[in-house]
């Protein structure tokens, strides 16, 4: 419809959603492949991608996989001509096991390499890469350490962070801390993008002590939370490149559409004024 193709200057694709098992080991197209070029075609905007199983934070046990990714990858790079590429900062395959969602990492040297050499695998078919953080529910070390240890993680050329606001707010509440002091520690030299969303609590029957638990689940409006850190941090990040209103399909009903086009309008409103000043 009309927000689809005139409200962004460009389009996300998460590149799982256009890839499925072929009769082999490799991926194939599923067919969205087509309708997102042609879209951007009739368009004329550009594609970035945002992965979530990637595996970044995981030891390459599995070079098979691995090489089955960038295969993929690569696939659709030829055809989206991706401005850059993200994908969530994680563990995705302990021990063989496939995980829907990325679970944390240690904040070590050690770990910071193997997702660096990660990153640096993907720059061999996509110059731009980076990572994003993400929303975890146990944490392996202190979650106000992790913004330097990020750091360490994109230390090389052309490598960078996308940095996901209502992740740092989702955490702020379920562990505790400040989330404007988690963003000060940030390198926010090194943010080439900012999503924006918002996102839902859990049920109490989830857990025996009912404990209500914030959800990344892009099934809402931004909260003004949300809002205010997106305005803090903006003039801060020199390397931006783009902005990125997260949605989950599925969860837009039609009184949900005009809400949604006033926060796409927002944005653009807020990034004008802040490069303006």
């Amino acid at each position: 419809g009309g927000l689809l193709r005139d409200g962004p200057d460009y389009f996300e694709i998460a590149p799982e959603t256009v890839w499925m098992p072929g009769p082999g080991e490799d991926f194939i197209a599923n067919g969205f492949h087509h309708q997102f070029k042609k879209l951007g075609e009739e368009t004329g905007k550009a594609f970035v991608a945002h992965g979530v199983g990637f595996n970044l934070g995981g030891v390459c046990a599995d070079p098979e996989r691995r090489q089955r990714w960038l295969t993929a990858m690569r696939m659709s790079h030829q055809i989206f001509d991706f401005q850059w590429y993200t994908d969530h900062l994680g563990l995705t395959v302990p021990n063989g096991e496939e995980f829907l969602l990325p679970i944390g990492l240690p904040y070590t040297h050690e770990s910071a390499r193997v997702v660096a050499d990660s990153l640096a695998s993907m720059q061999t078919i996509v110059p731009d890469v980076g990572l994003e953080n993400s929303v975890f529910y146990f944490h392996l070390g202190d979650p106000l350490a992790e913004p330097e240890w990020i750091a360490r993680c994109i230390a090389a050329p052309n490598t960078h962070l996308l940095l996901d606001l209502h992740n740092v707010y989702t955490t702020a509440l379920n562990v505790g801390y400040d989330p404007r002091e988690y963003i000060d520690r940030m390198p926010l030299d090194r943010v080439i993008e900012i999503h924006m969303s918002g996102g839902s609590w859990s049920d109490p029957g989830w857990l025996k002590s009912q404990k209500l638990v914030r959800l990344d689940s892009h099934d809402e409006a931004i909260p003004e939370e949300v809002w205010a850190l997106f305005e803090q941090v903006l003039p801060r990040c020199p390397a931006l490149r783009g902005v990125t209103l997260e949605r989950m399909e599925g969860t837009l009903a039609e009184p949900d559409v005009e809400r949604l086009t006033e926060e796409l309008h927002r944005l653009r409103r807020t990034v004008e004024l802040t490069h303006a000043r």
